[in-house]
């Protein structure tokens, strides 16, 4: 049963098109006894067309890759869309080839779809644009992208040759974190540059930050039960669709149990109301100022 269908996916800059929906792997790894109902998630995921997996070599220190690898490998390397993370001292010449390779070799392909800066911090912007053109060239990704790249950044990344190359940016965003909204999702609108959520259906743990609230936060409040009572949906269902309902937006929430990732996929058929969306906001209202990233 393949539930991510052609108008499930959202078209990237270079024309090629993924999965409005992925598994993300933040925090698999990290726990022996685990890992091979992980390796079983993600193979359930990918057997009801989640083919999107997002990764990066510091997840449990390229634990998490190898998870992917084991989990993929019954599959067609084509149908996978594989996707992982550079850490910014790993972006130039010098150490960035070597990354690459140990992420493939964990995973066992022989390219990664997308491959992404996982943080600007002091990372040189020429030599990562530089360092992912080359890594293209050579055949080991299909195309690059950010992660936790603001609008300041994203500017800085537009004025480097080929910087404007980036397929995508990885940003915290859901229905209590959506500061993105007030400055970030517009310039990248109007650039063409398309988004993944991470986080999409809140952060852990209890603590209110400046720009979000705790997932338990959102679970429990009752707009956000009105709406899903009203859909006869799961709460789960309803944070995905708010980050869903936008075109240009992948979600990659994590999820180890099949019924979870069942969960997860029917999210794709809901559609908020306007109604919805008003209630929504009631509660968690869009920013009407600047709000500093994030950045996890």
């Amino acid at each position: 049963m393949n539930l991510v269908t052609a108008k499930n996916r959202i078209l990237l800059p270079d024309g090629s098109s993924m999965s409005k929906l992925g598994q993300g792997t933040w925090q698999m790894g990290e726990d022996d006894e685990k890992l091979q109902r992980e390796v079983d998630g993600l193979k359930h995921g990918i057997e009801i067309g989640i083919d999107l997996i997002d990764t990066a070599e510091m997840y449990a220190d390229g634990k998490a890759e190898n998870i992917v690898g084991n989990a993929i490998q019954d599959f067609d390397r084509e149908k996978v869309y594989l996707l992982s993370k550079v850490y910014p001292e790993n972006a130039n010449r010098h150490r960035i080839y070597s990354s690459v390779q140990r992420s493939l070799k964990l995973m066992n392909a022989d390219y990664l779809d997308m491959y992404l800066l996982h943080w600007r911090e002091d990372a040189d912007l020429a030599e990562v644009v530089y360092c992912m053109e080359d890594l293209k060239d050579k055949g080991y990704i299909k195309r690059w992208g950010v992660s936790n790249f603001d609008v300041e950044d994203m500017e800085d990344l537009w004025k480097v040759t080929d910087g404007k190359n980036c397929a995508i940016n990885q940003v915290l965003y859901n229905l209590g974190s959506r500061g993105i909204e007030y400055d970030l999702m517009p310039w990248q609108r109007e650039h063409g540059v398309p988004f993944i959520a991470y986080g999409p259906v809140g952060q852990a743990g209890a603590q209110v930050t400046q720009d979000g609230v705790s997932k338990a936060a959102l679970m429990g409040d009752k707009n956000v039960n009105e709406v899903a009572k009203r859909h006869n949906a799961s709460v789960v269902q309803i944070l995905l669709a708010f980050v869903l309902k936008e075109k240009d937006m992948v979600a990659i929430p994590k999820a180890v149990g099949f019924d979870h990732i069942d969960e997860n996929a029917a999210a794709l058929a809901l559609e908020l109301t306007e109604e919805d969306l008003e209630q929504l906001s009631s509660s968690f209202p869009a920013p009407t100022q600047k709000i500093l990233m994030e950045k996890y």
